[in-house]
């Protein structure tokens, strides 16, 4: 394994940040490789895929908190909430109920953050509409086992290079107006978290208010594709 400077590396990003939070997205990383994050500081950590978190995280430090942010298929909602202490990617109403009753299984409340496809690509997850969010919002005050914390993007991906940074600014603009929108229509409700940013355009995230970015590749380096 590269020996890097986790430490360093992730002072540095800090400074950047600001207030925001900084999430370690581990992906196809080894244990120990989190774990040399961990030591070097971090305490937030994300994963994309049920069967990493099952394989890596049936044990962790208790100050060591774990989000599940990539897409949640239905039927593997019950492995993963036990395990993790935020799902970040709610994109459904059913989503939302599968994961409130398997909260309730286990004597818990699940947080979650409901994801805007704010760029519209068709590859990516999430709401498309603010309609739909606003369904799905009206529609956990019904629930008691899972807790909105607020609302996670992911900046366009599928874009002309020259652009990107004007058409990622515009989609982080457009989820910071609707948490606004949010919290008039939901007042009730907790929309603390705006969870947008990755390595490379969390500088926009924070410029447009983002209280947490998610970073991969700029902690451990270029990811292995070859791993799942």
């Amino acid at each position: 394994m590269e020996t890097r400077d986790y430490r360093k590396t992730i002072s540095d990003i800090e400074s950047r940040i600001g207030n925001a939070r900084l999430m370690a997205v581990s992906k196809t990383r080894s244990v120990e490789e989190i774990m040399a994050v961990y030591e070097a500081g971090c305490r937030l950590f994300g994963e994309n895929h049920v069967q990493e978190i099952v394989a890596k995280f049936q044990s962790k430090p208790s100050d060591l908190e774990l989000h599940m942010i990539g897409h949640l298929q239905s039927n593997k909602v019950g492995k993963v909430v036990p395990l993790v202490d935020m799902i970040e990617s709610v994109d459904s109403v059913s989503l939302l109920e599968k994961i409130n009753a398997a909260a309730a299984r286990c004597s818990k409340t699940m947080d979650v953050l409901i994801e805007v496809n704010t760029s519209k690509e068709e590859a990516k997850s999430g709401f498309e509409t603010s309609e739909e969010v606003f369904e799905c919002l009206k529609a956990s005050t019904l629930m008691s086992n899972v807790r909105i914390r607020g609302l996670m993007t992911v900046g366009p991906v599928d874009c002309d290079p020259d652009r990107k940074d004007e058409l990622t600014d515009a989609s982080f603009k457009e989820l910071v107006a609707l948490r606004e929108e949010c919290r008039k229509r939901f007042p009730d409700l907790d929309f603390g978290i705006l969870s947008m940013g990755m390595s490379g355009d969390y500088m926009i995230g924070v410029k447009n208010g983002s209280t947490e970015v998610r970073i991969g590749t700029a902690i451990f380096g270029p990811r292995d594709y070859g791993q799942k």
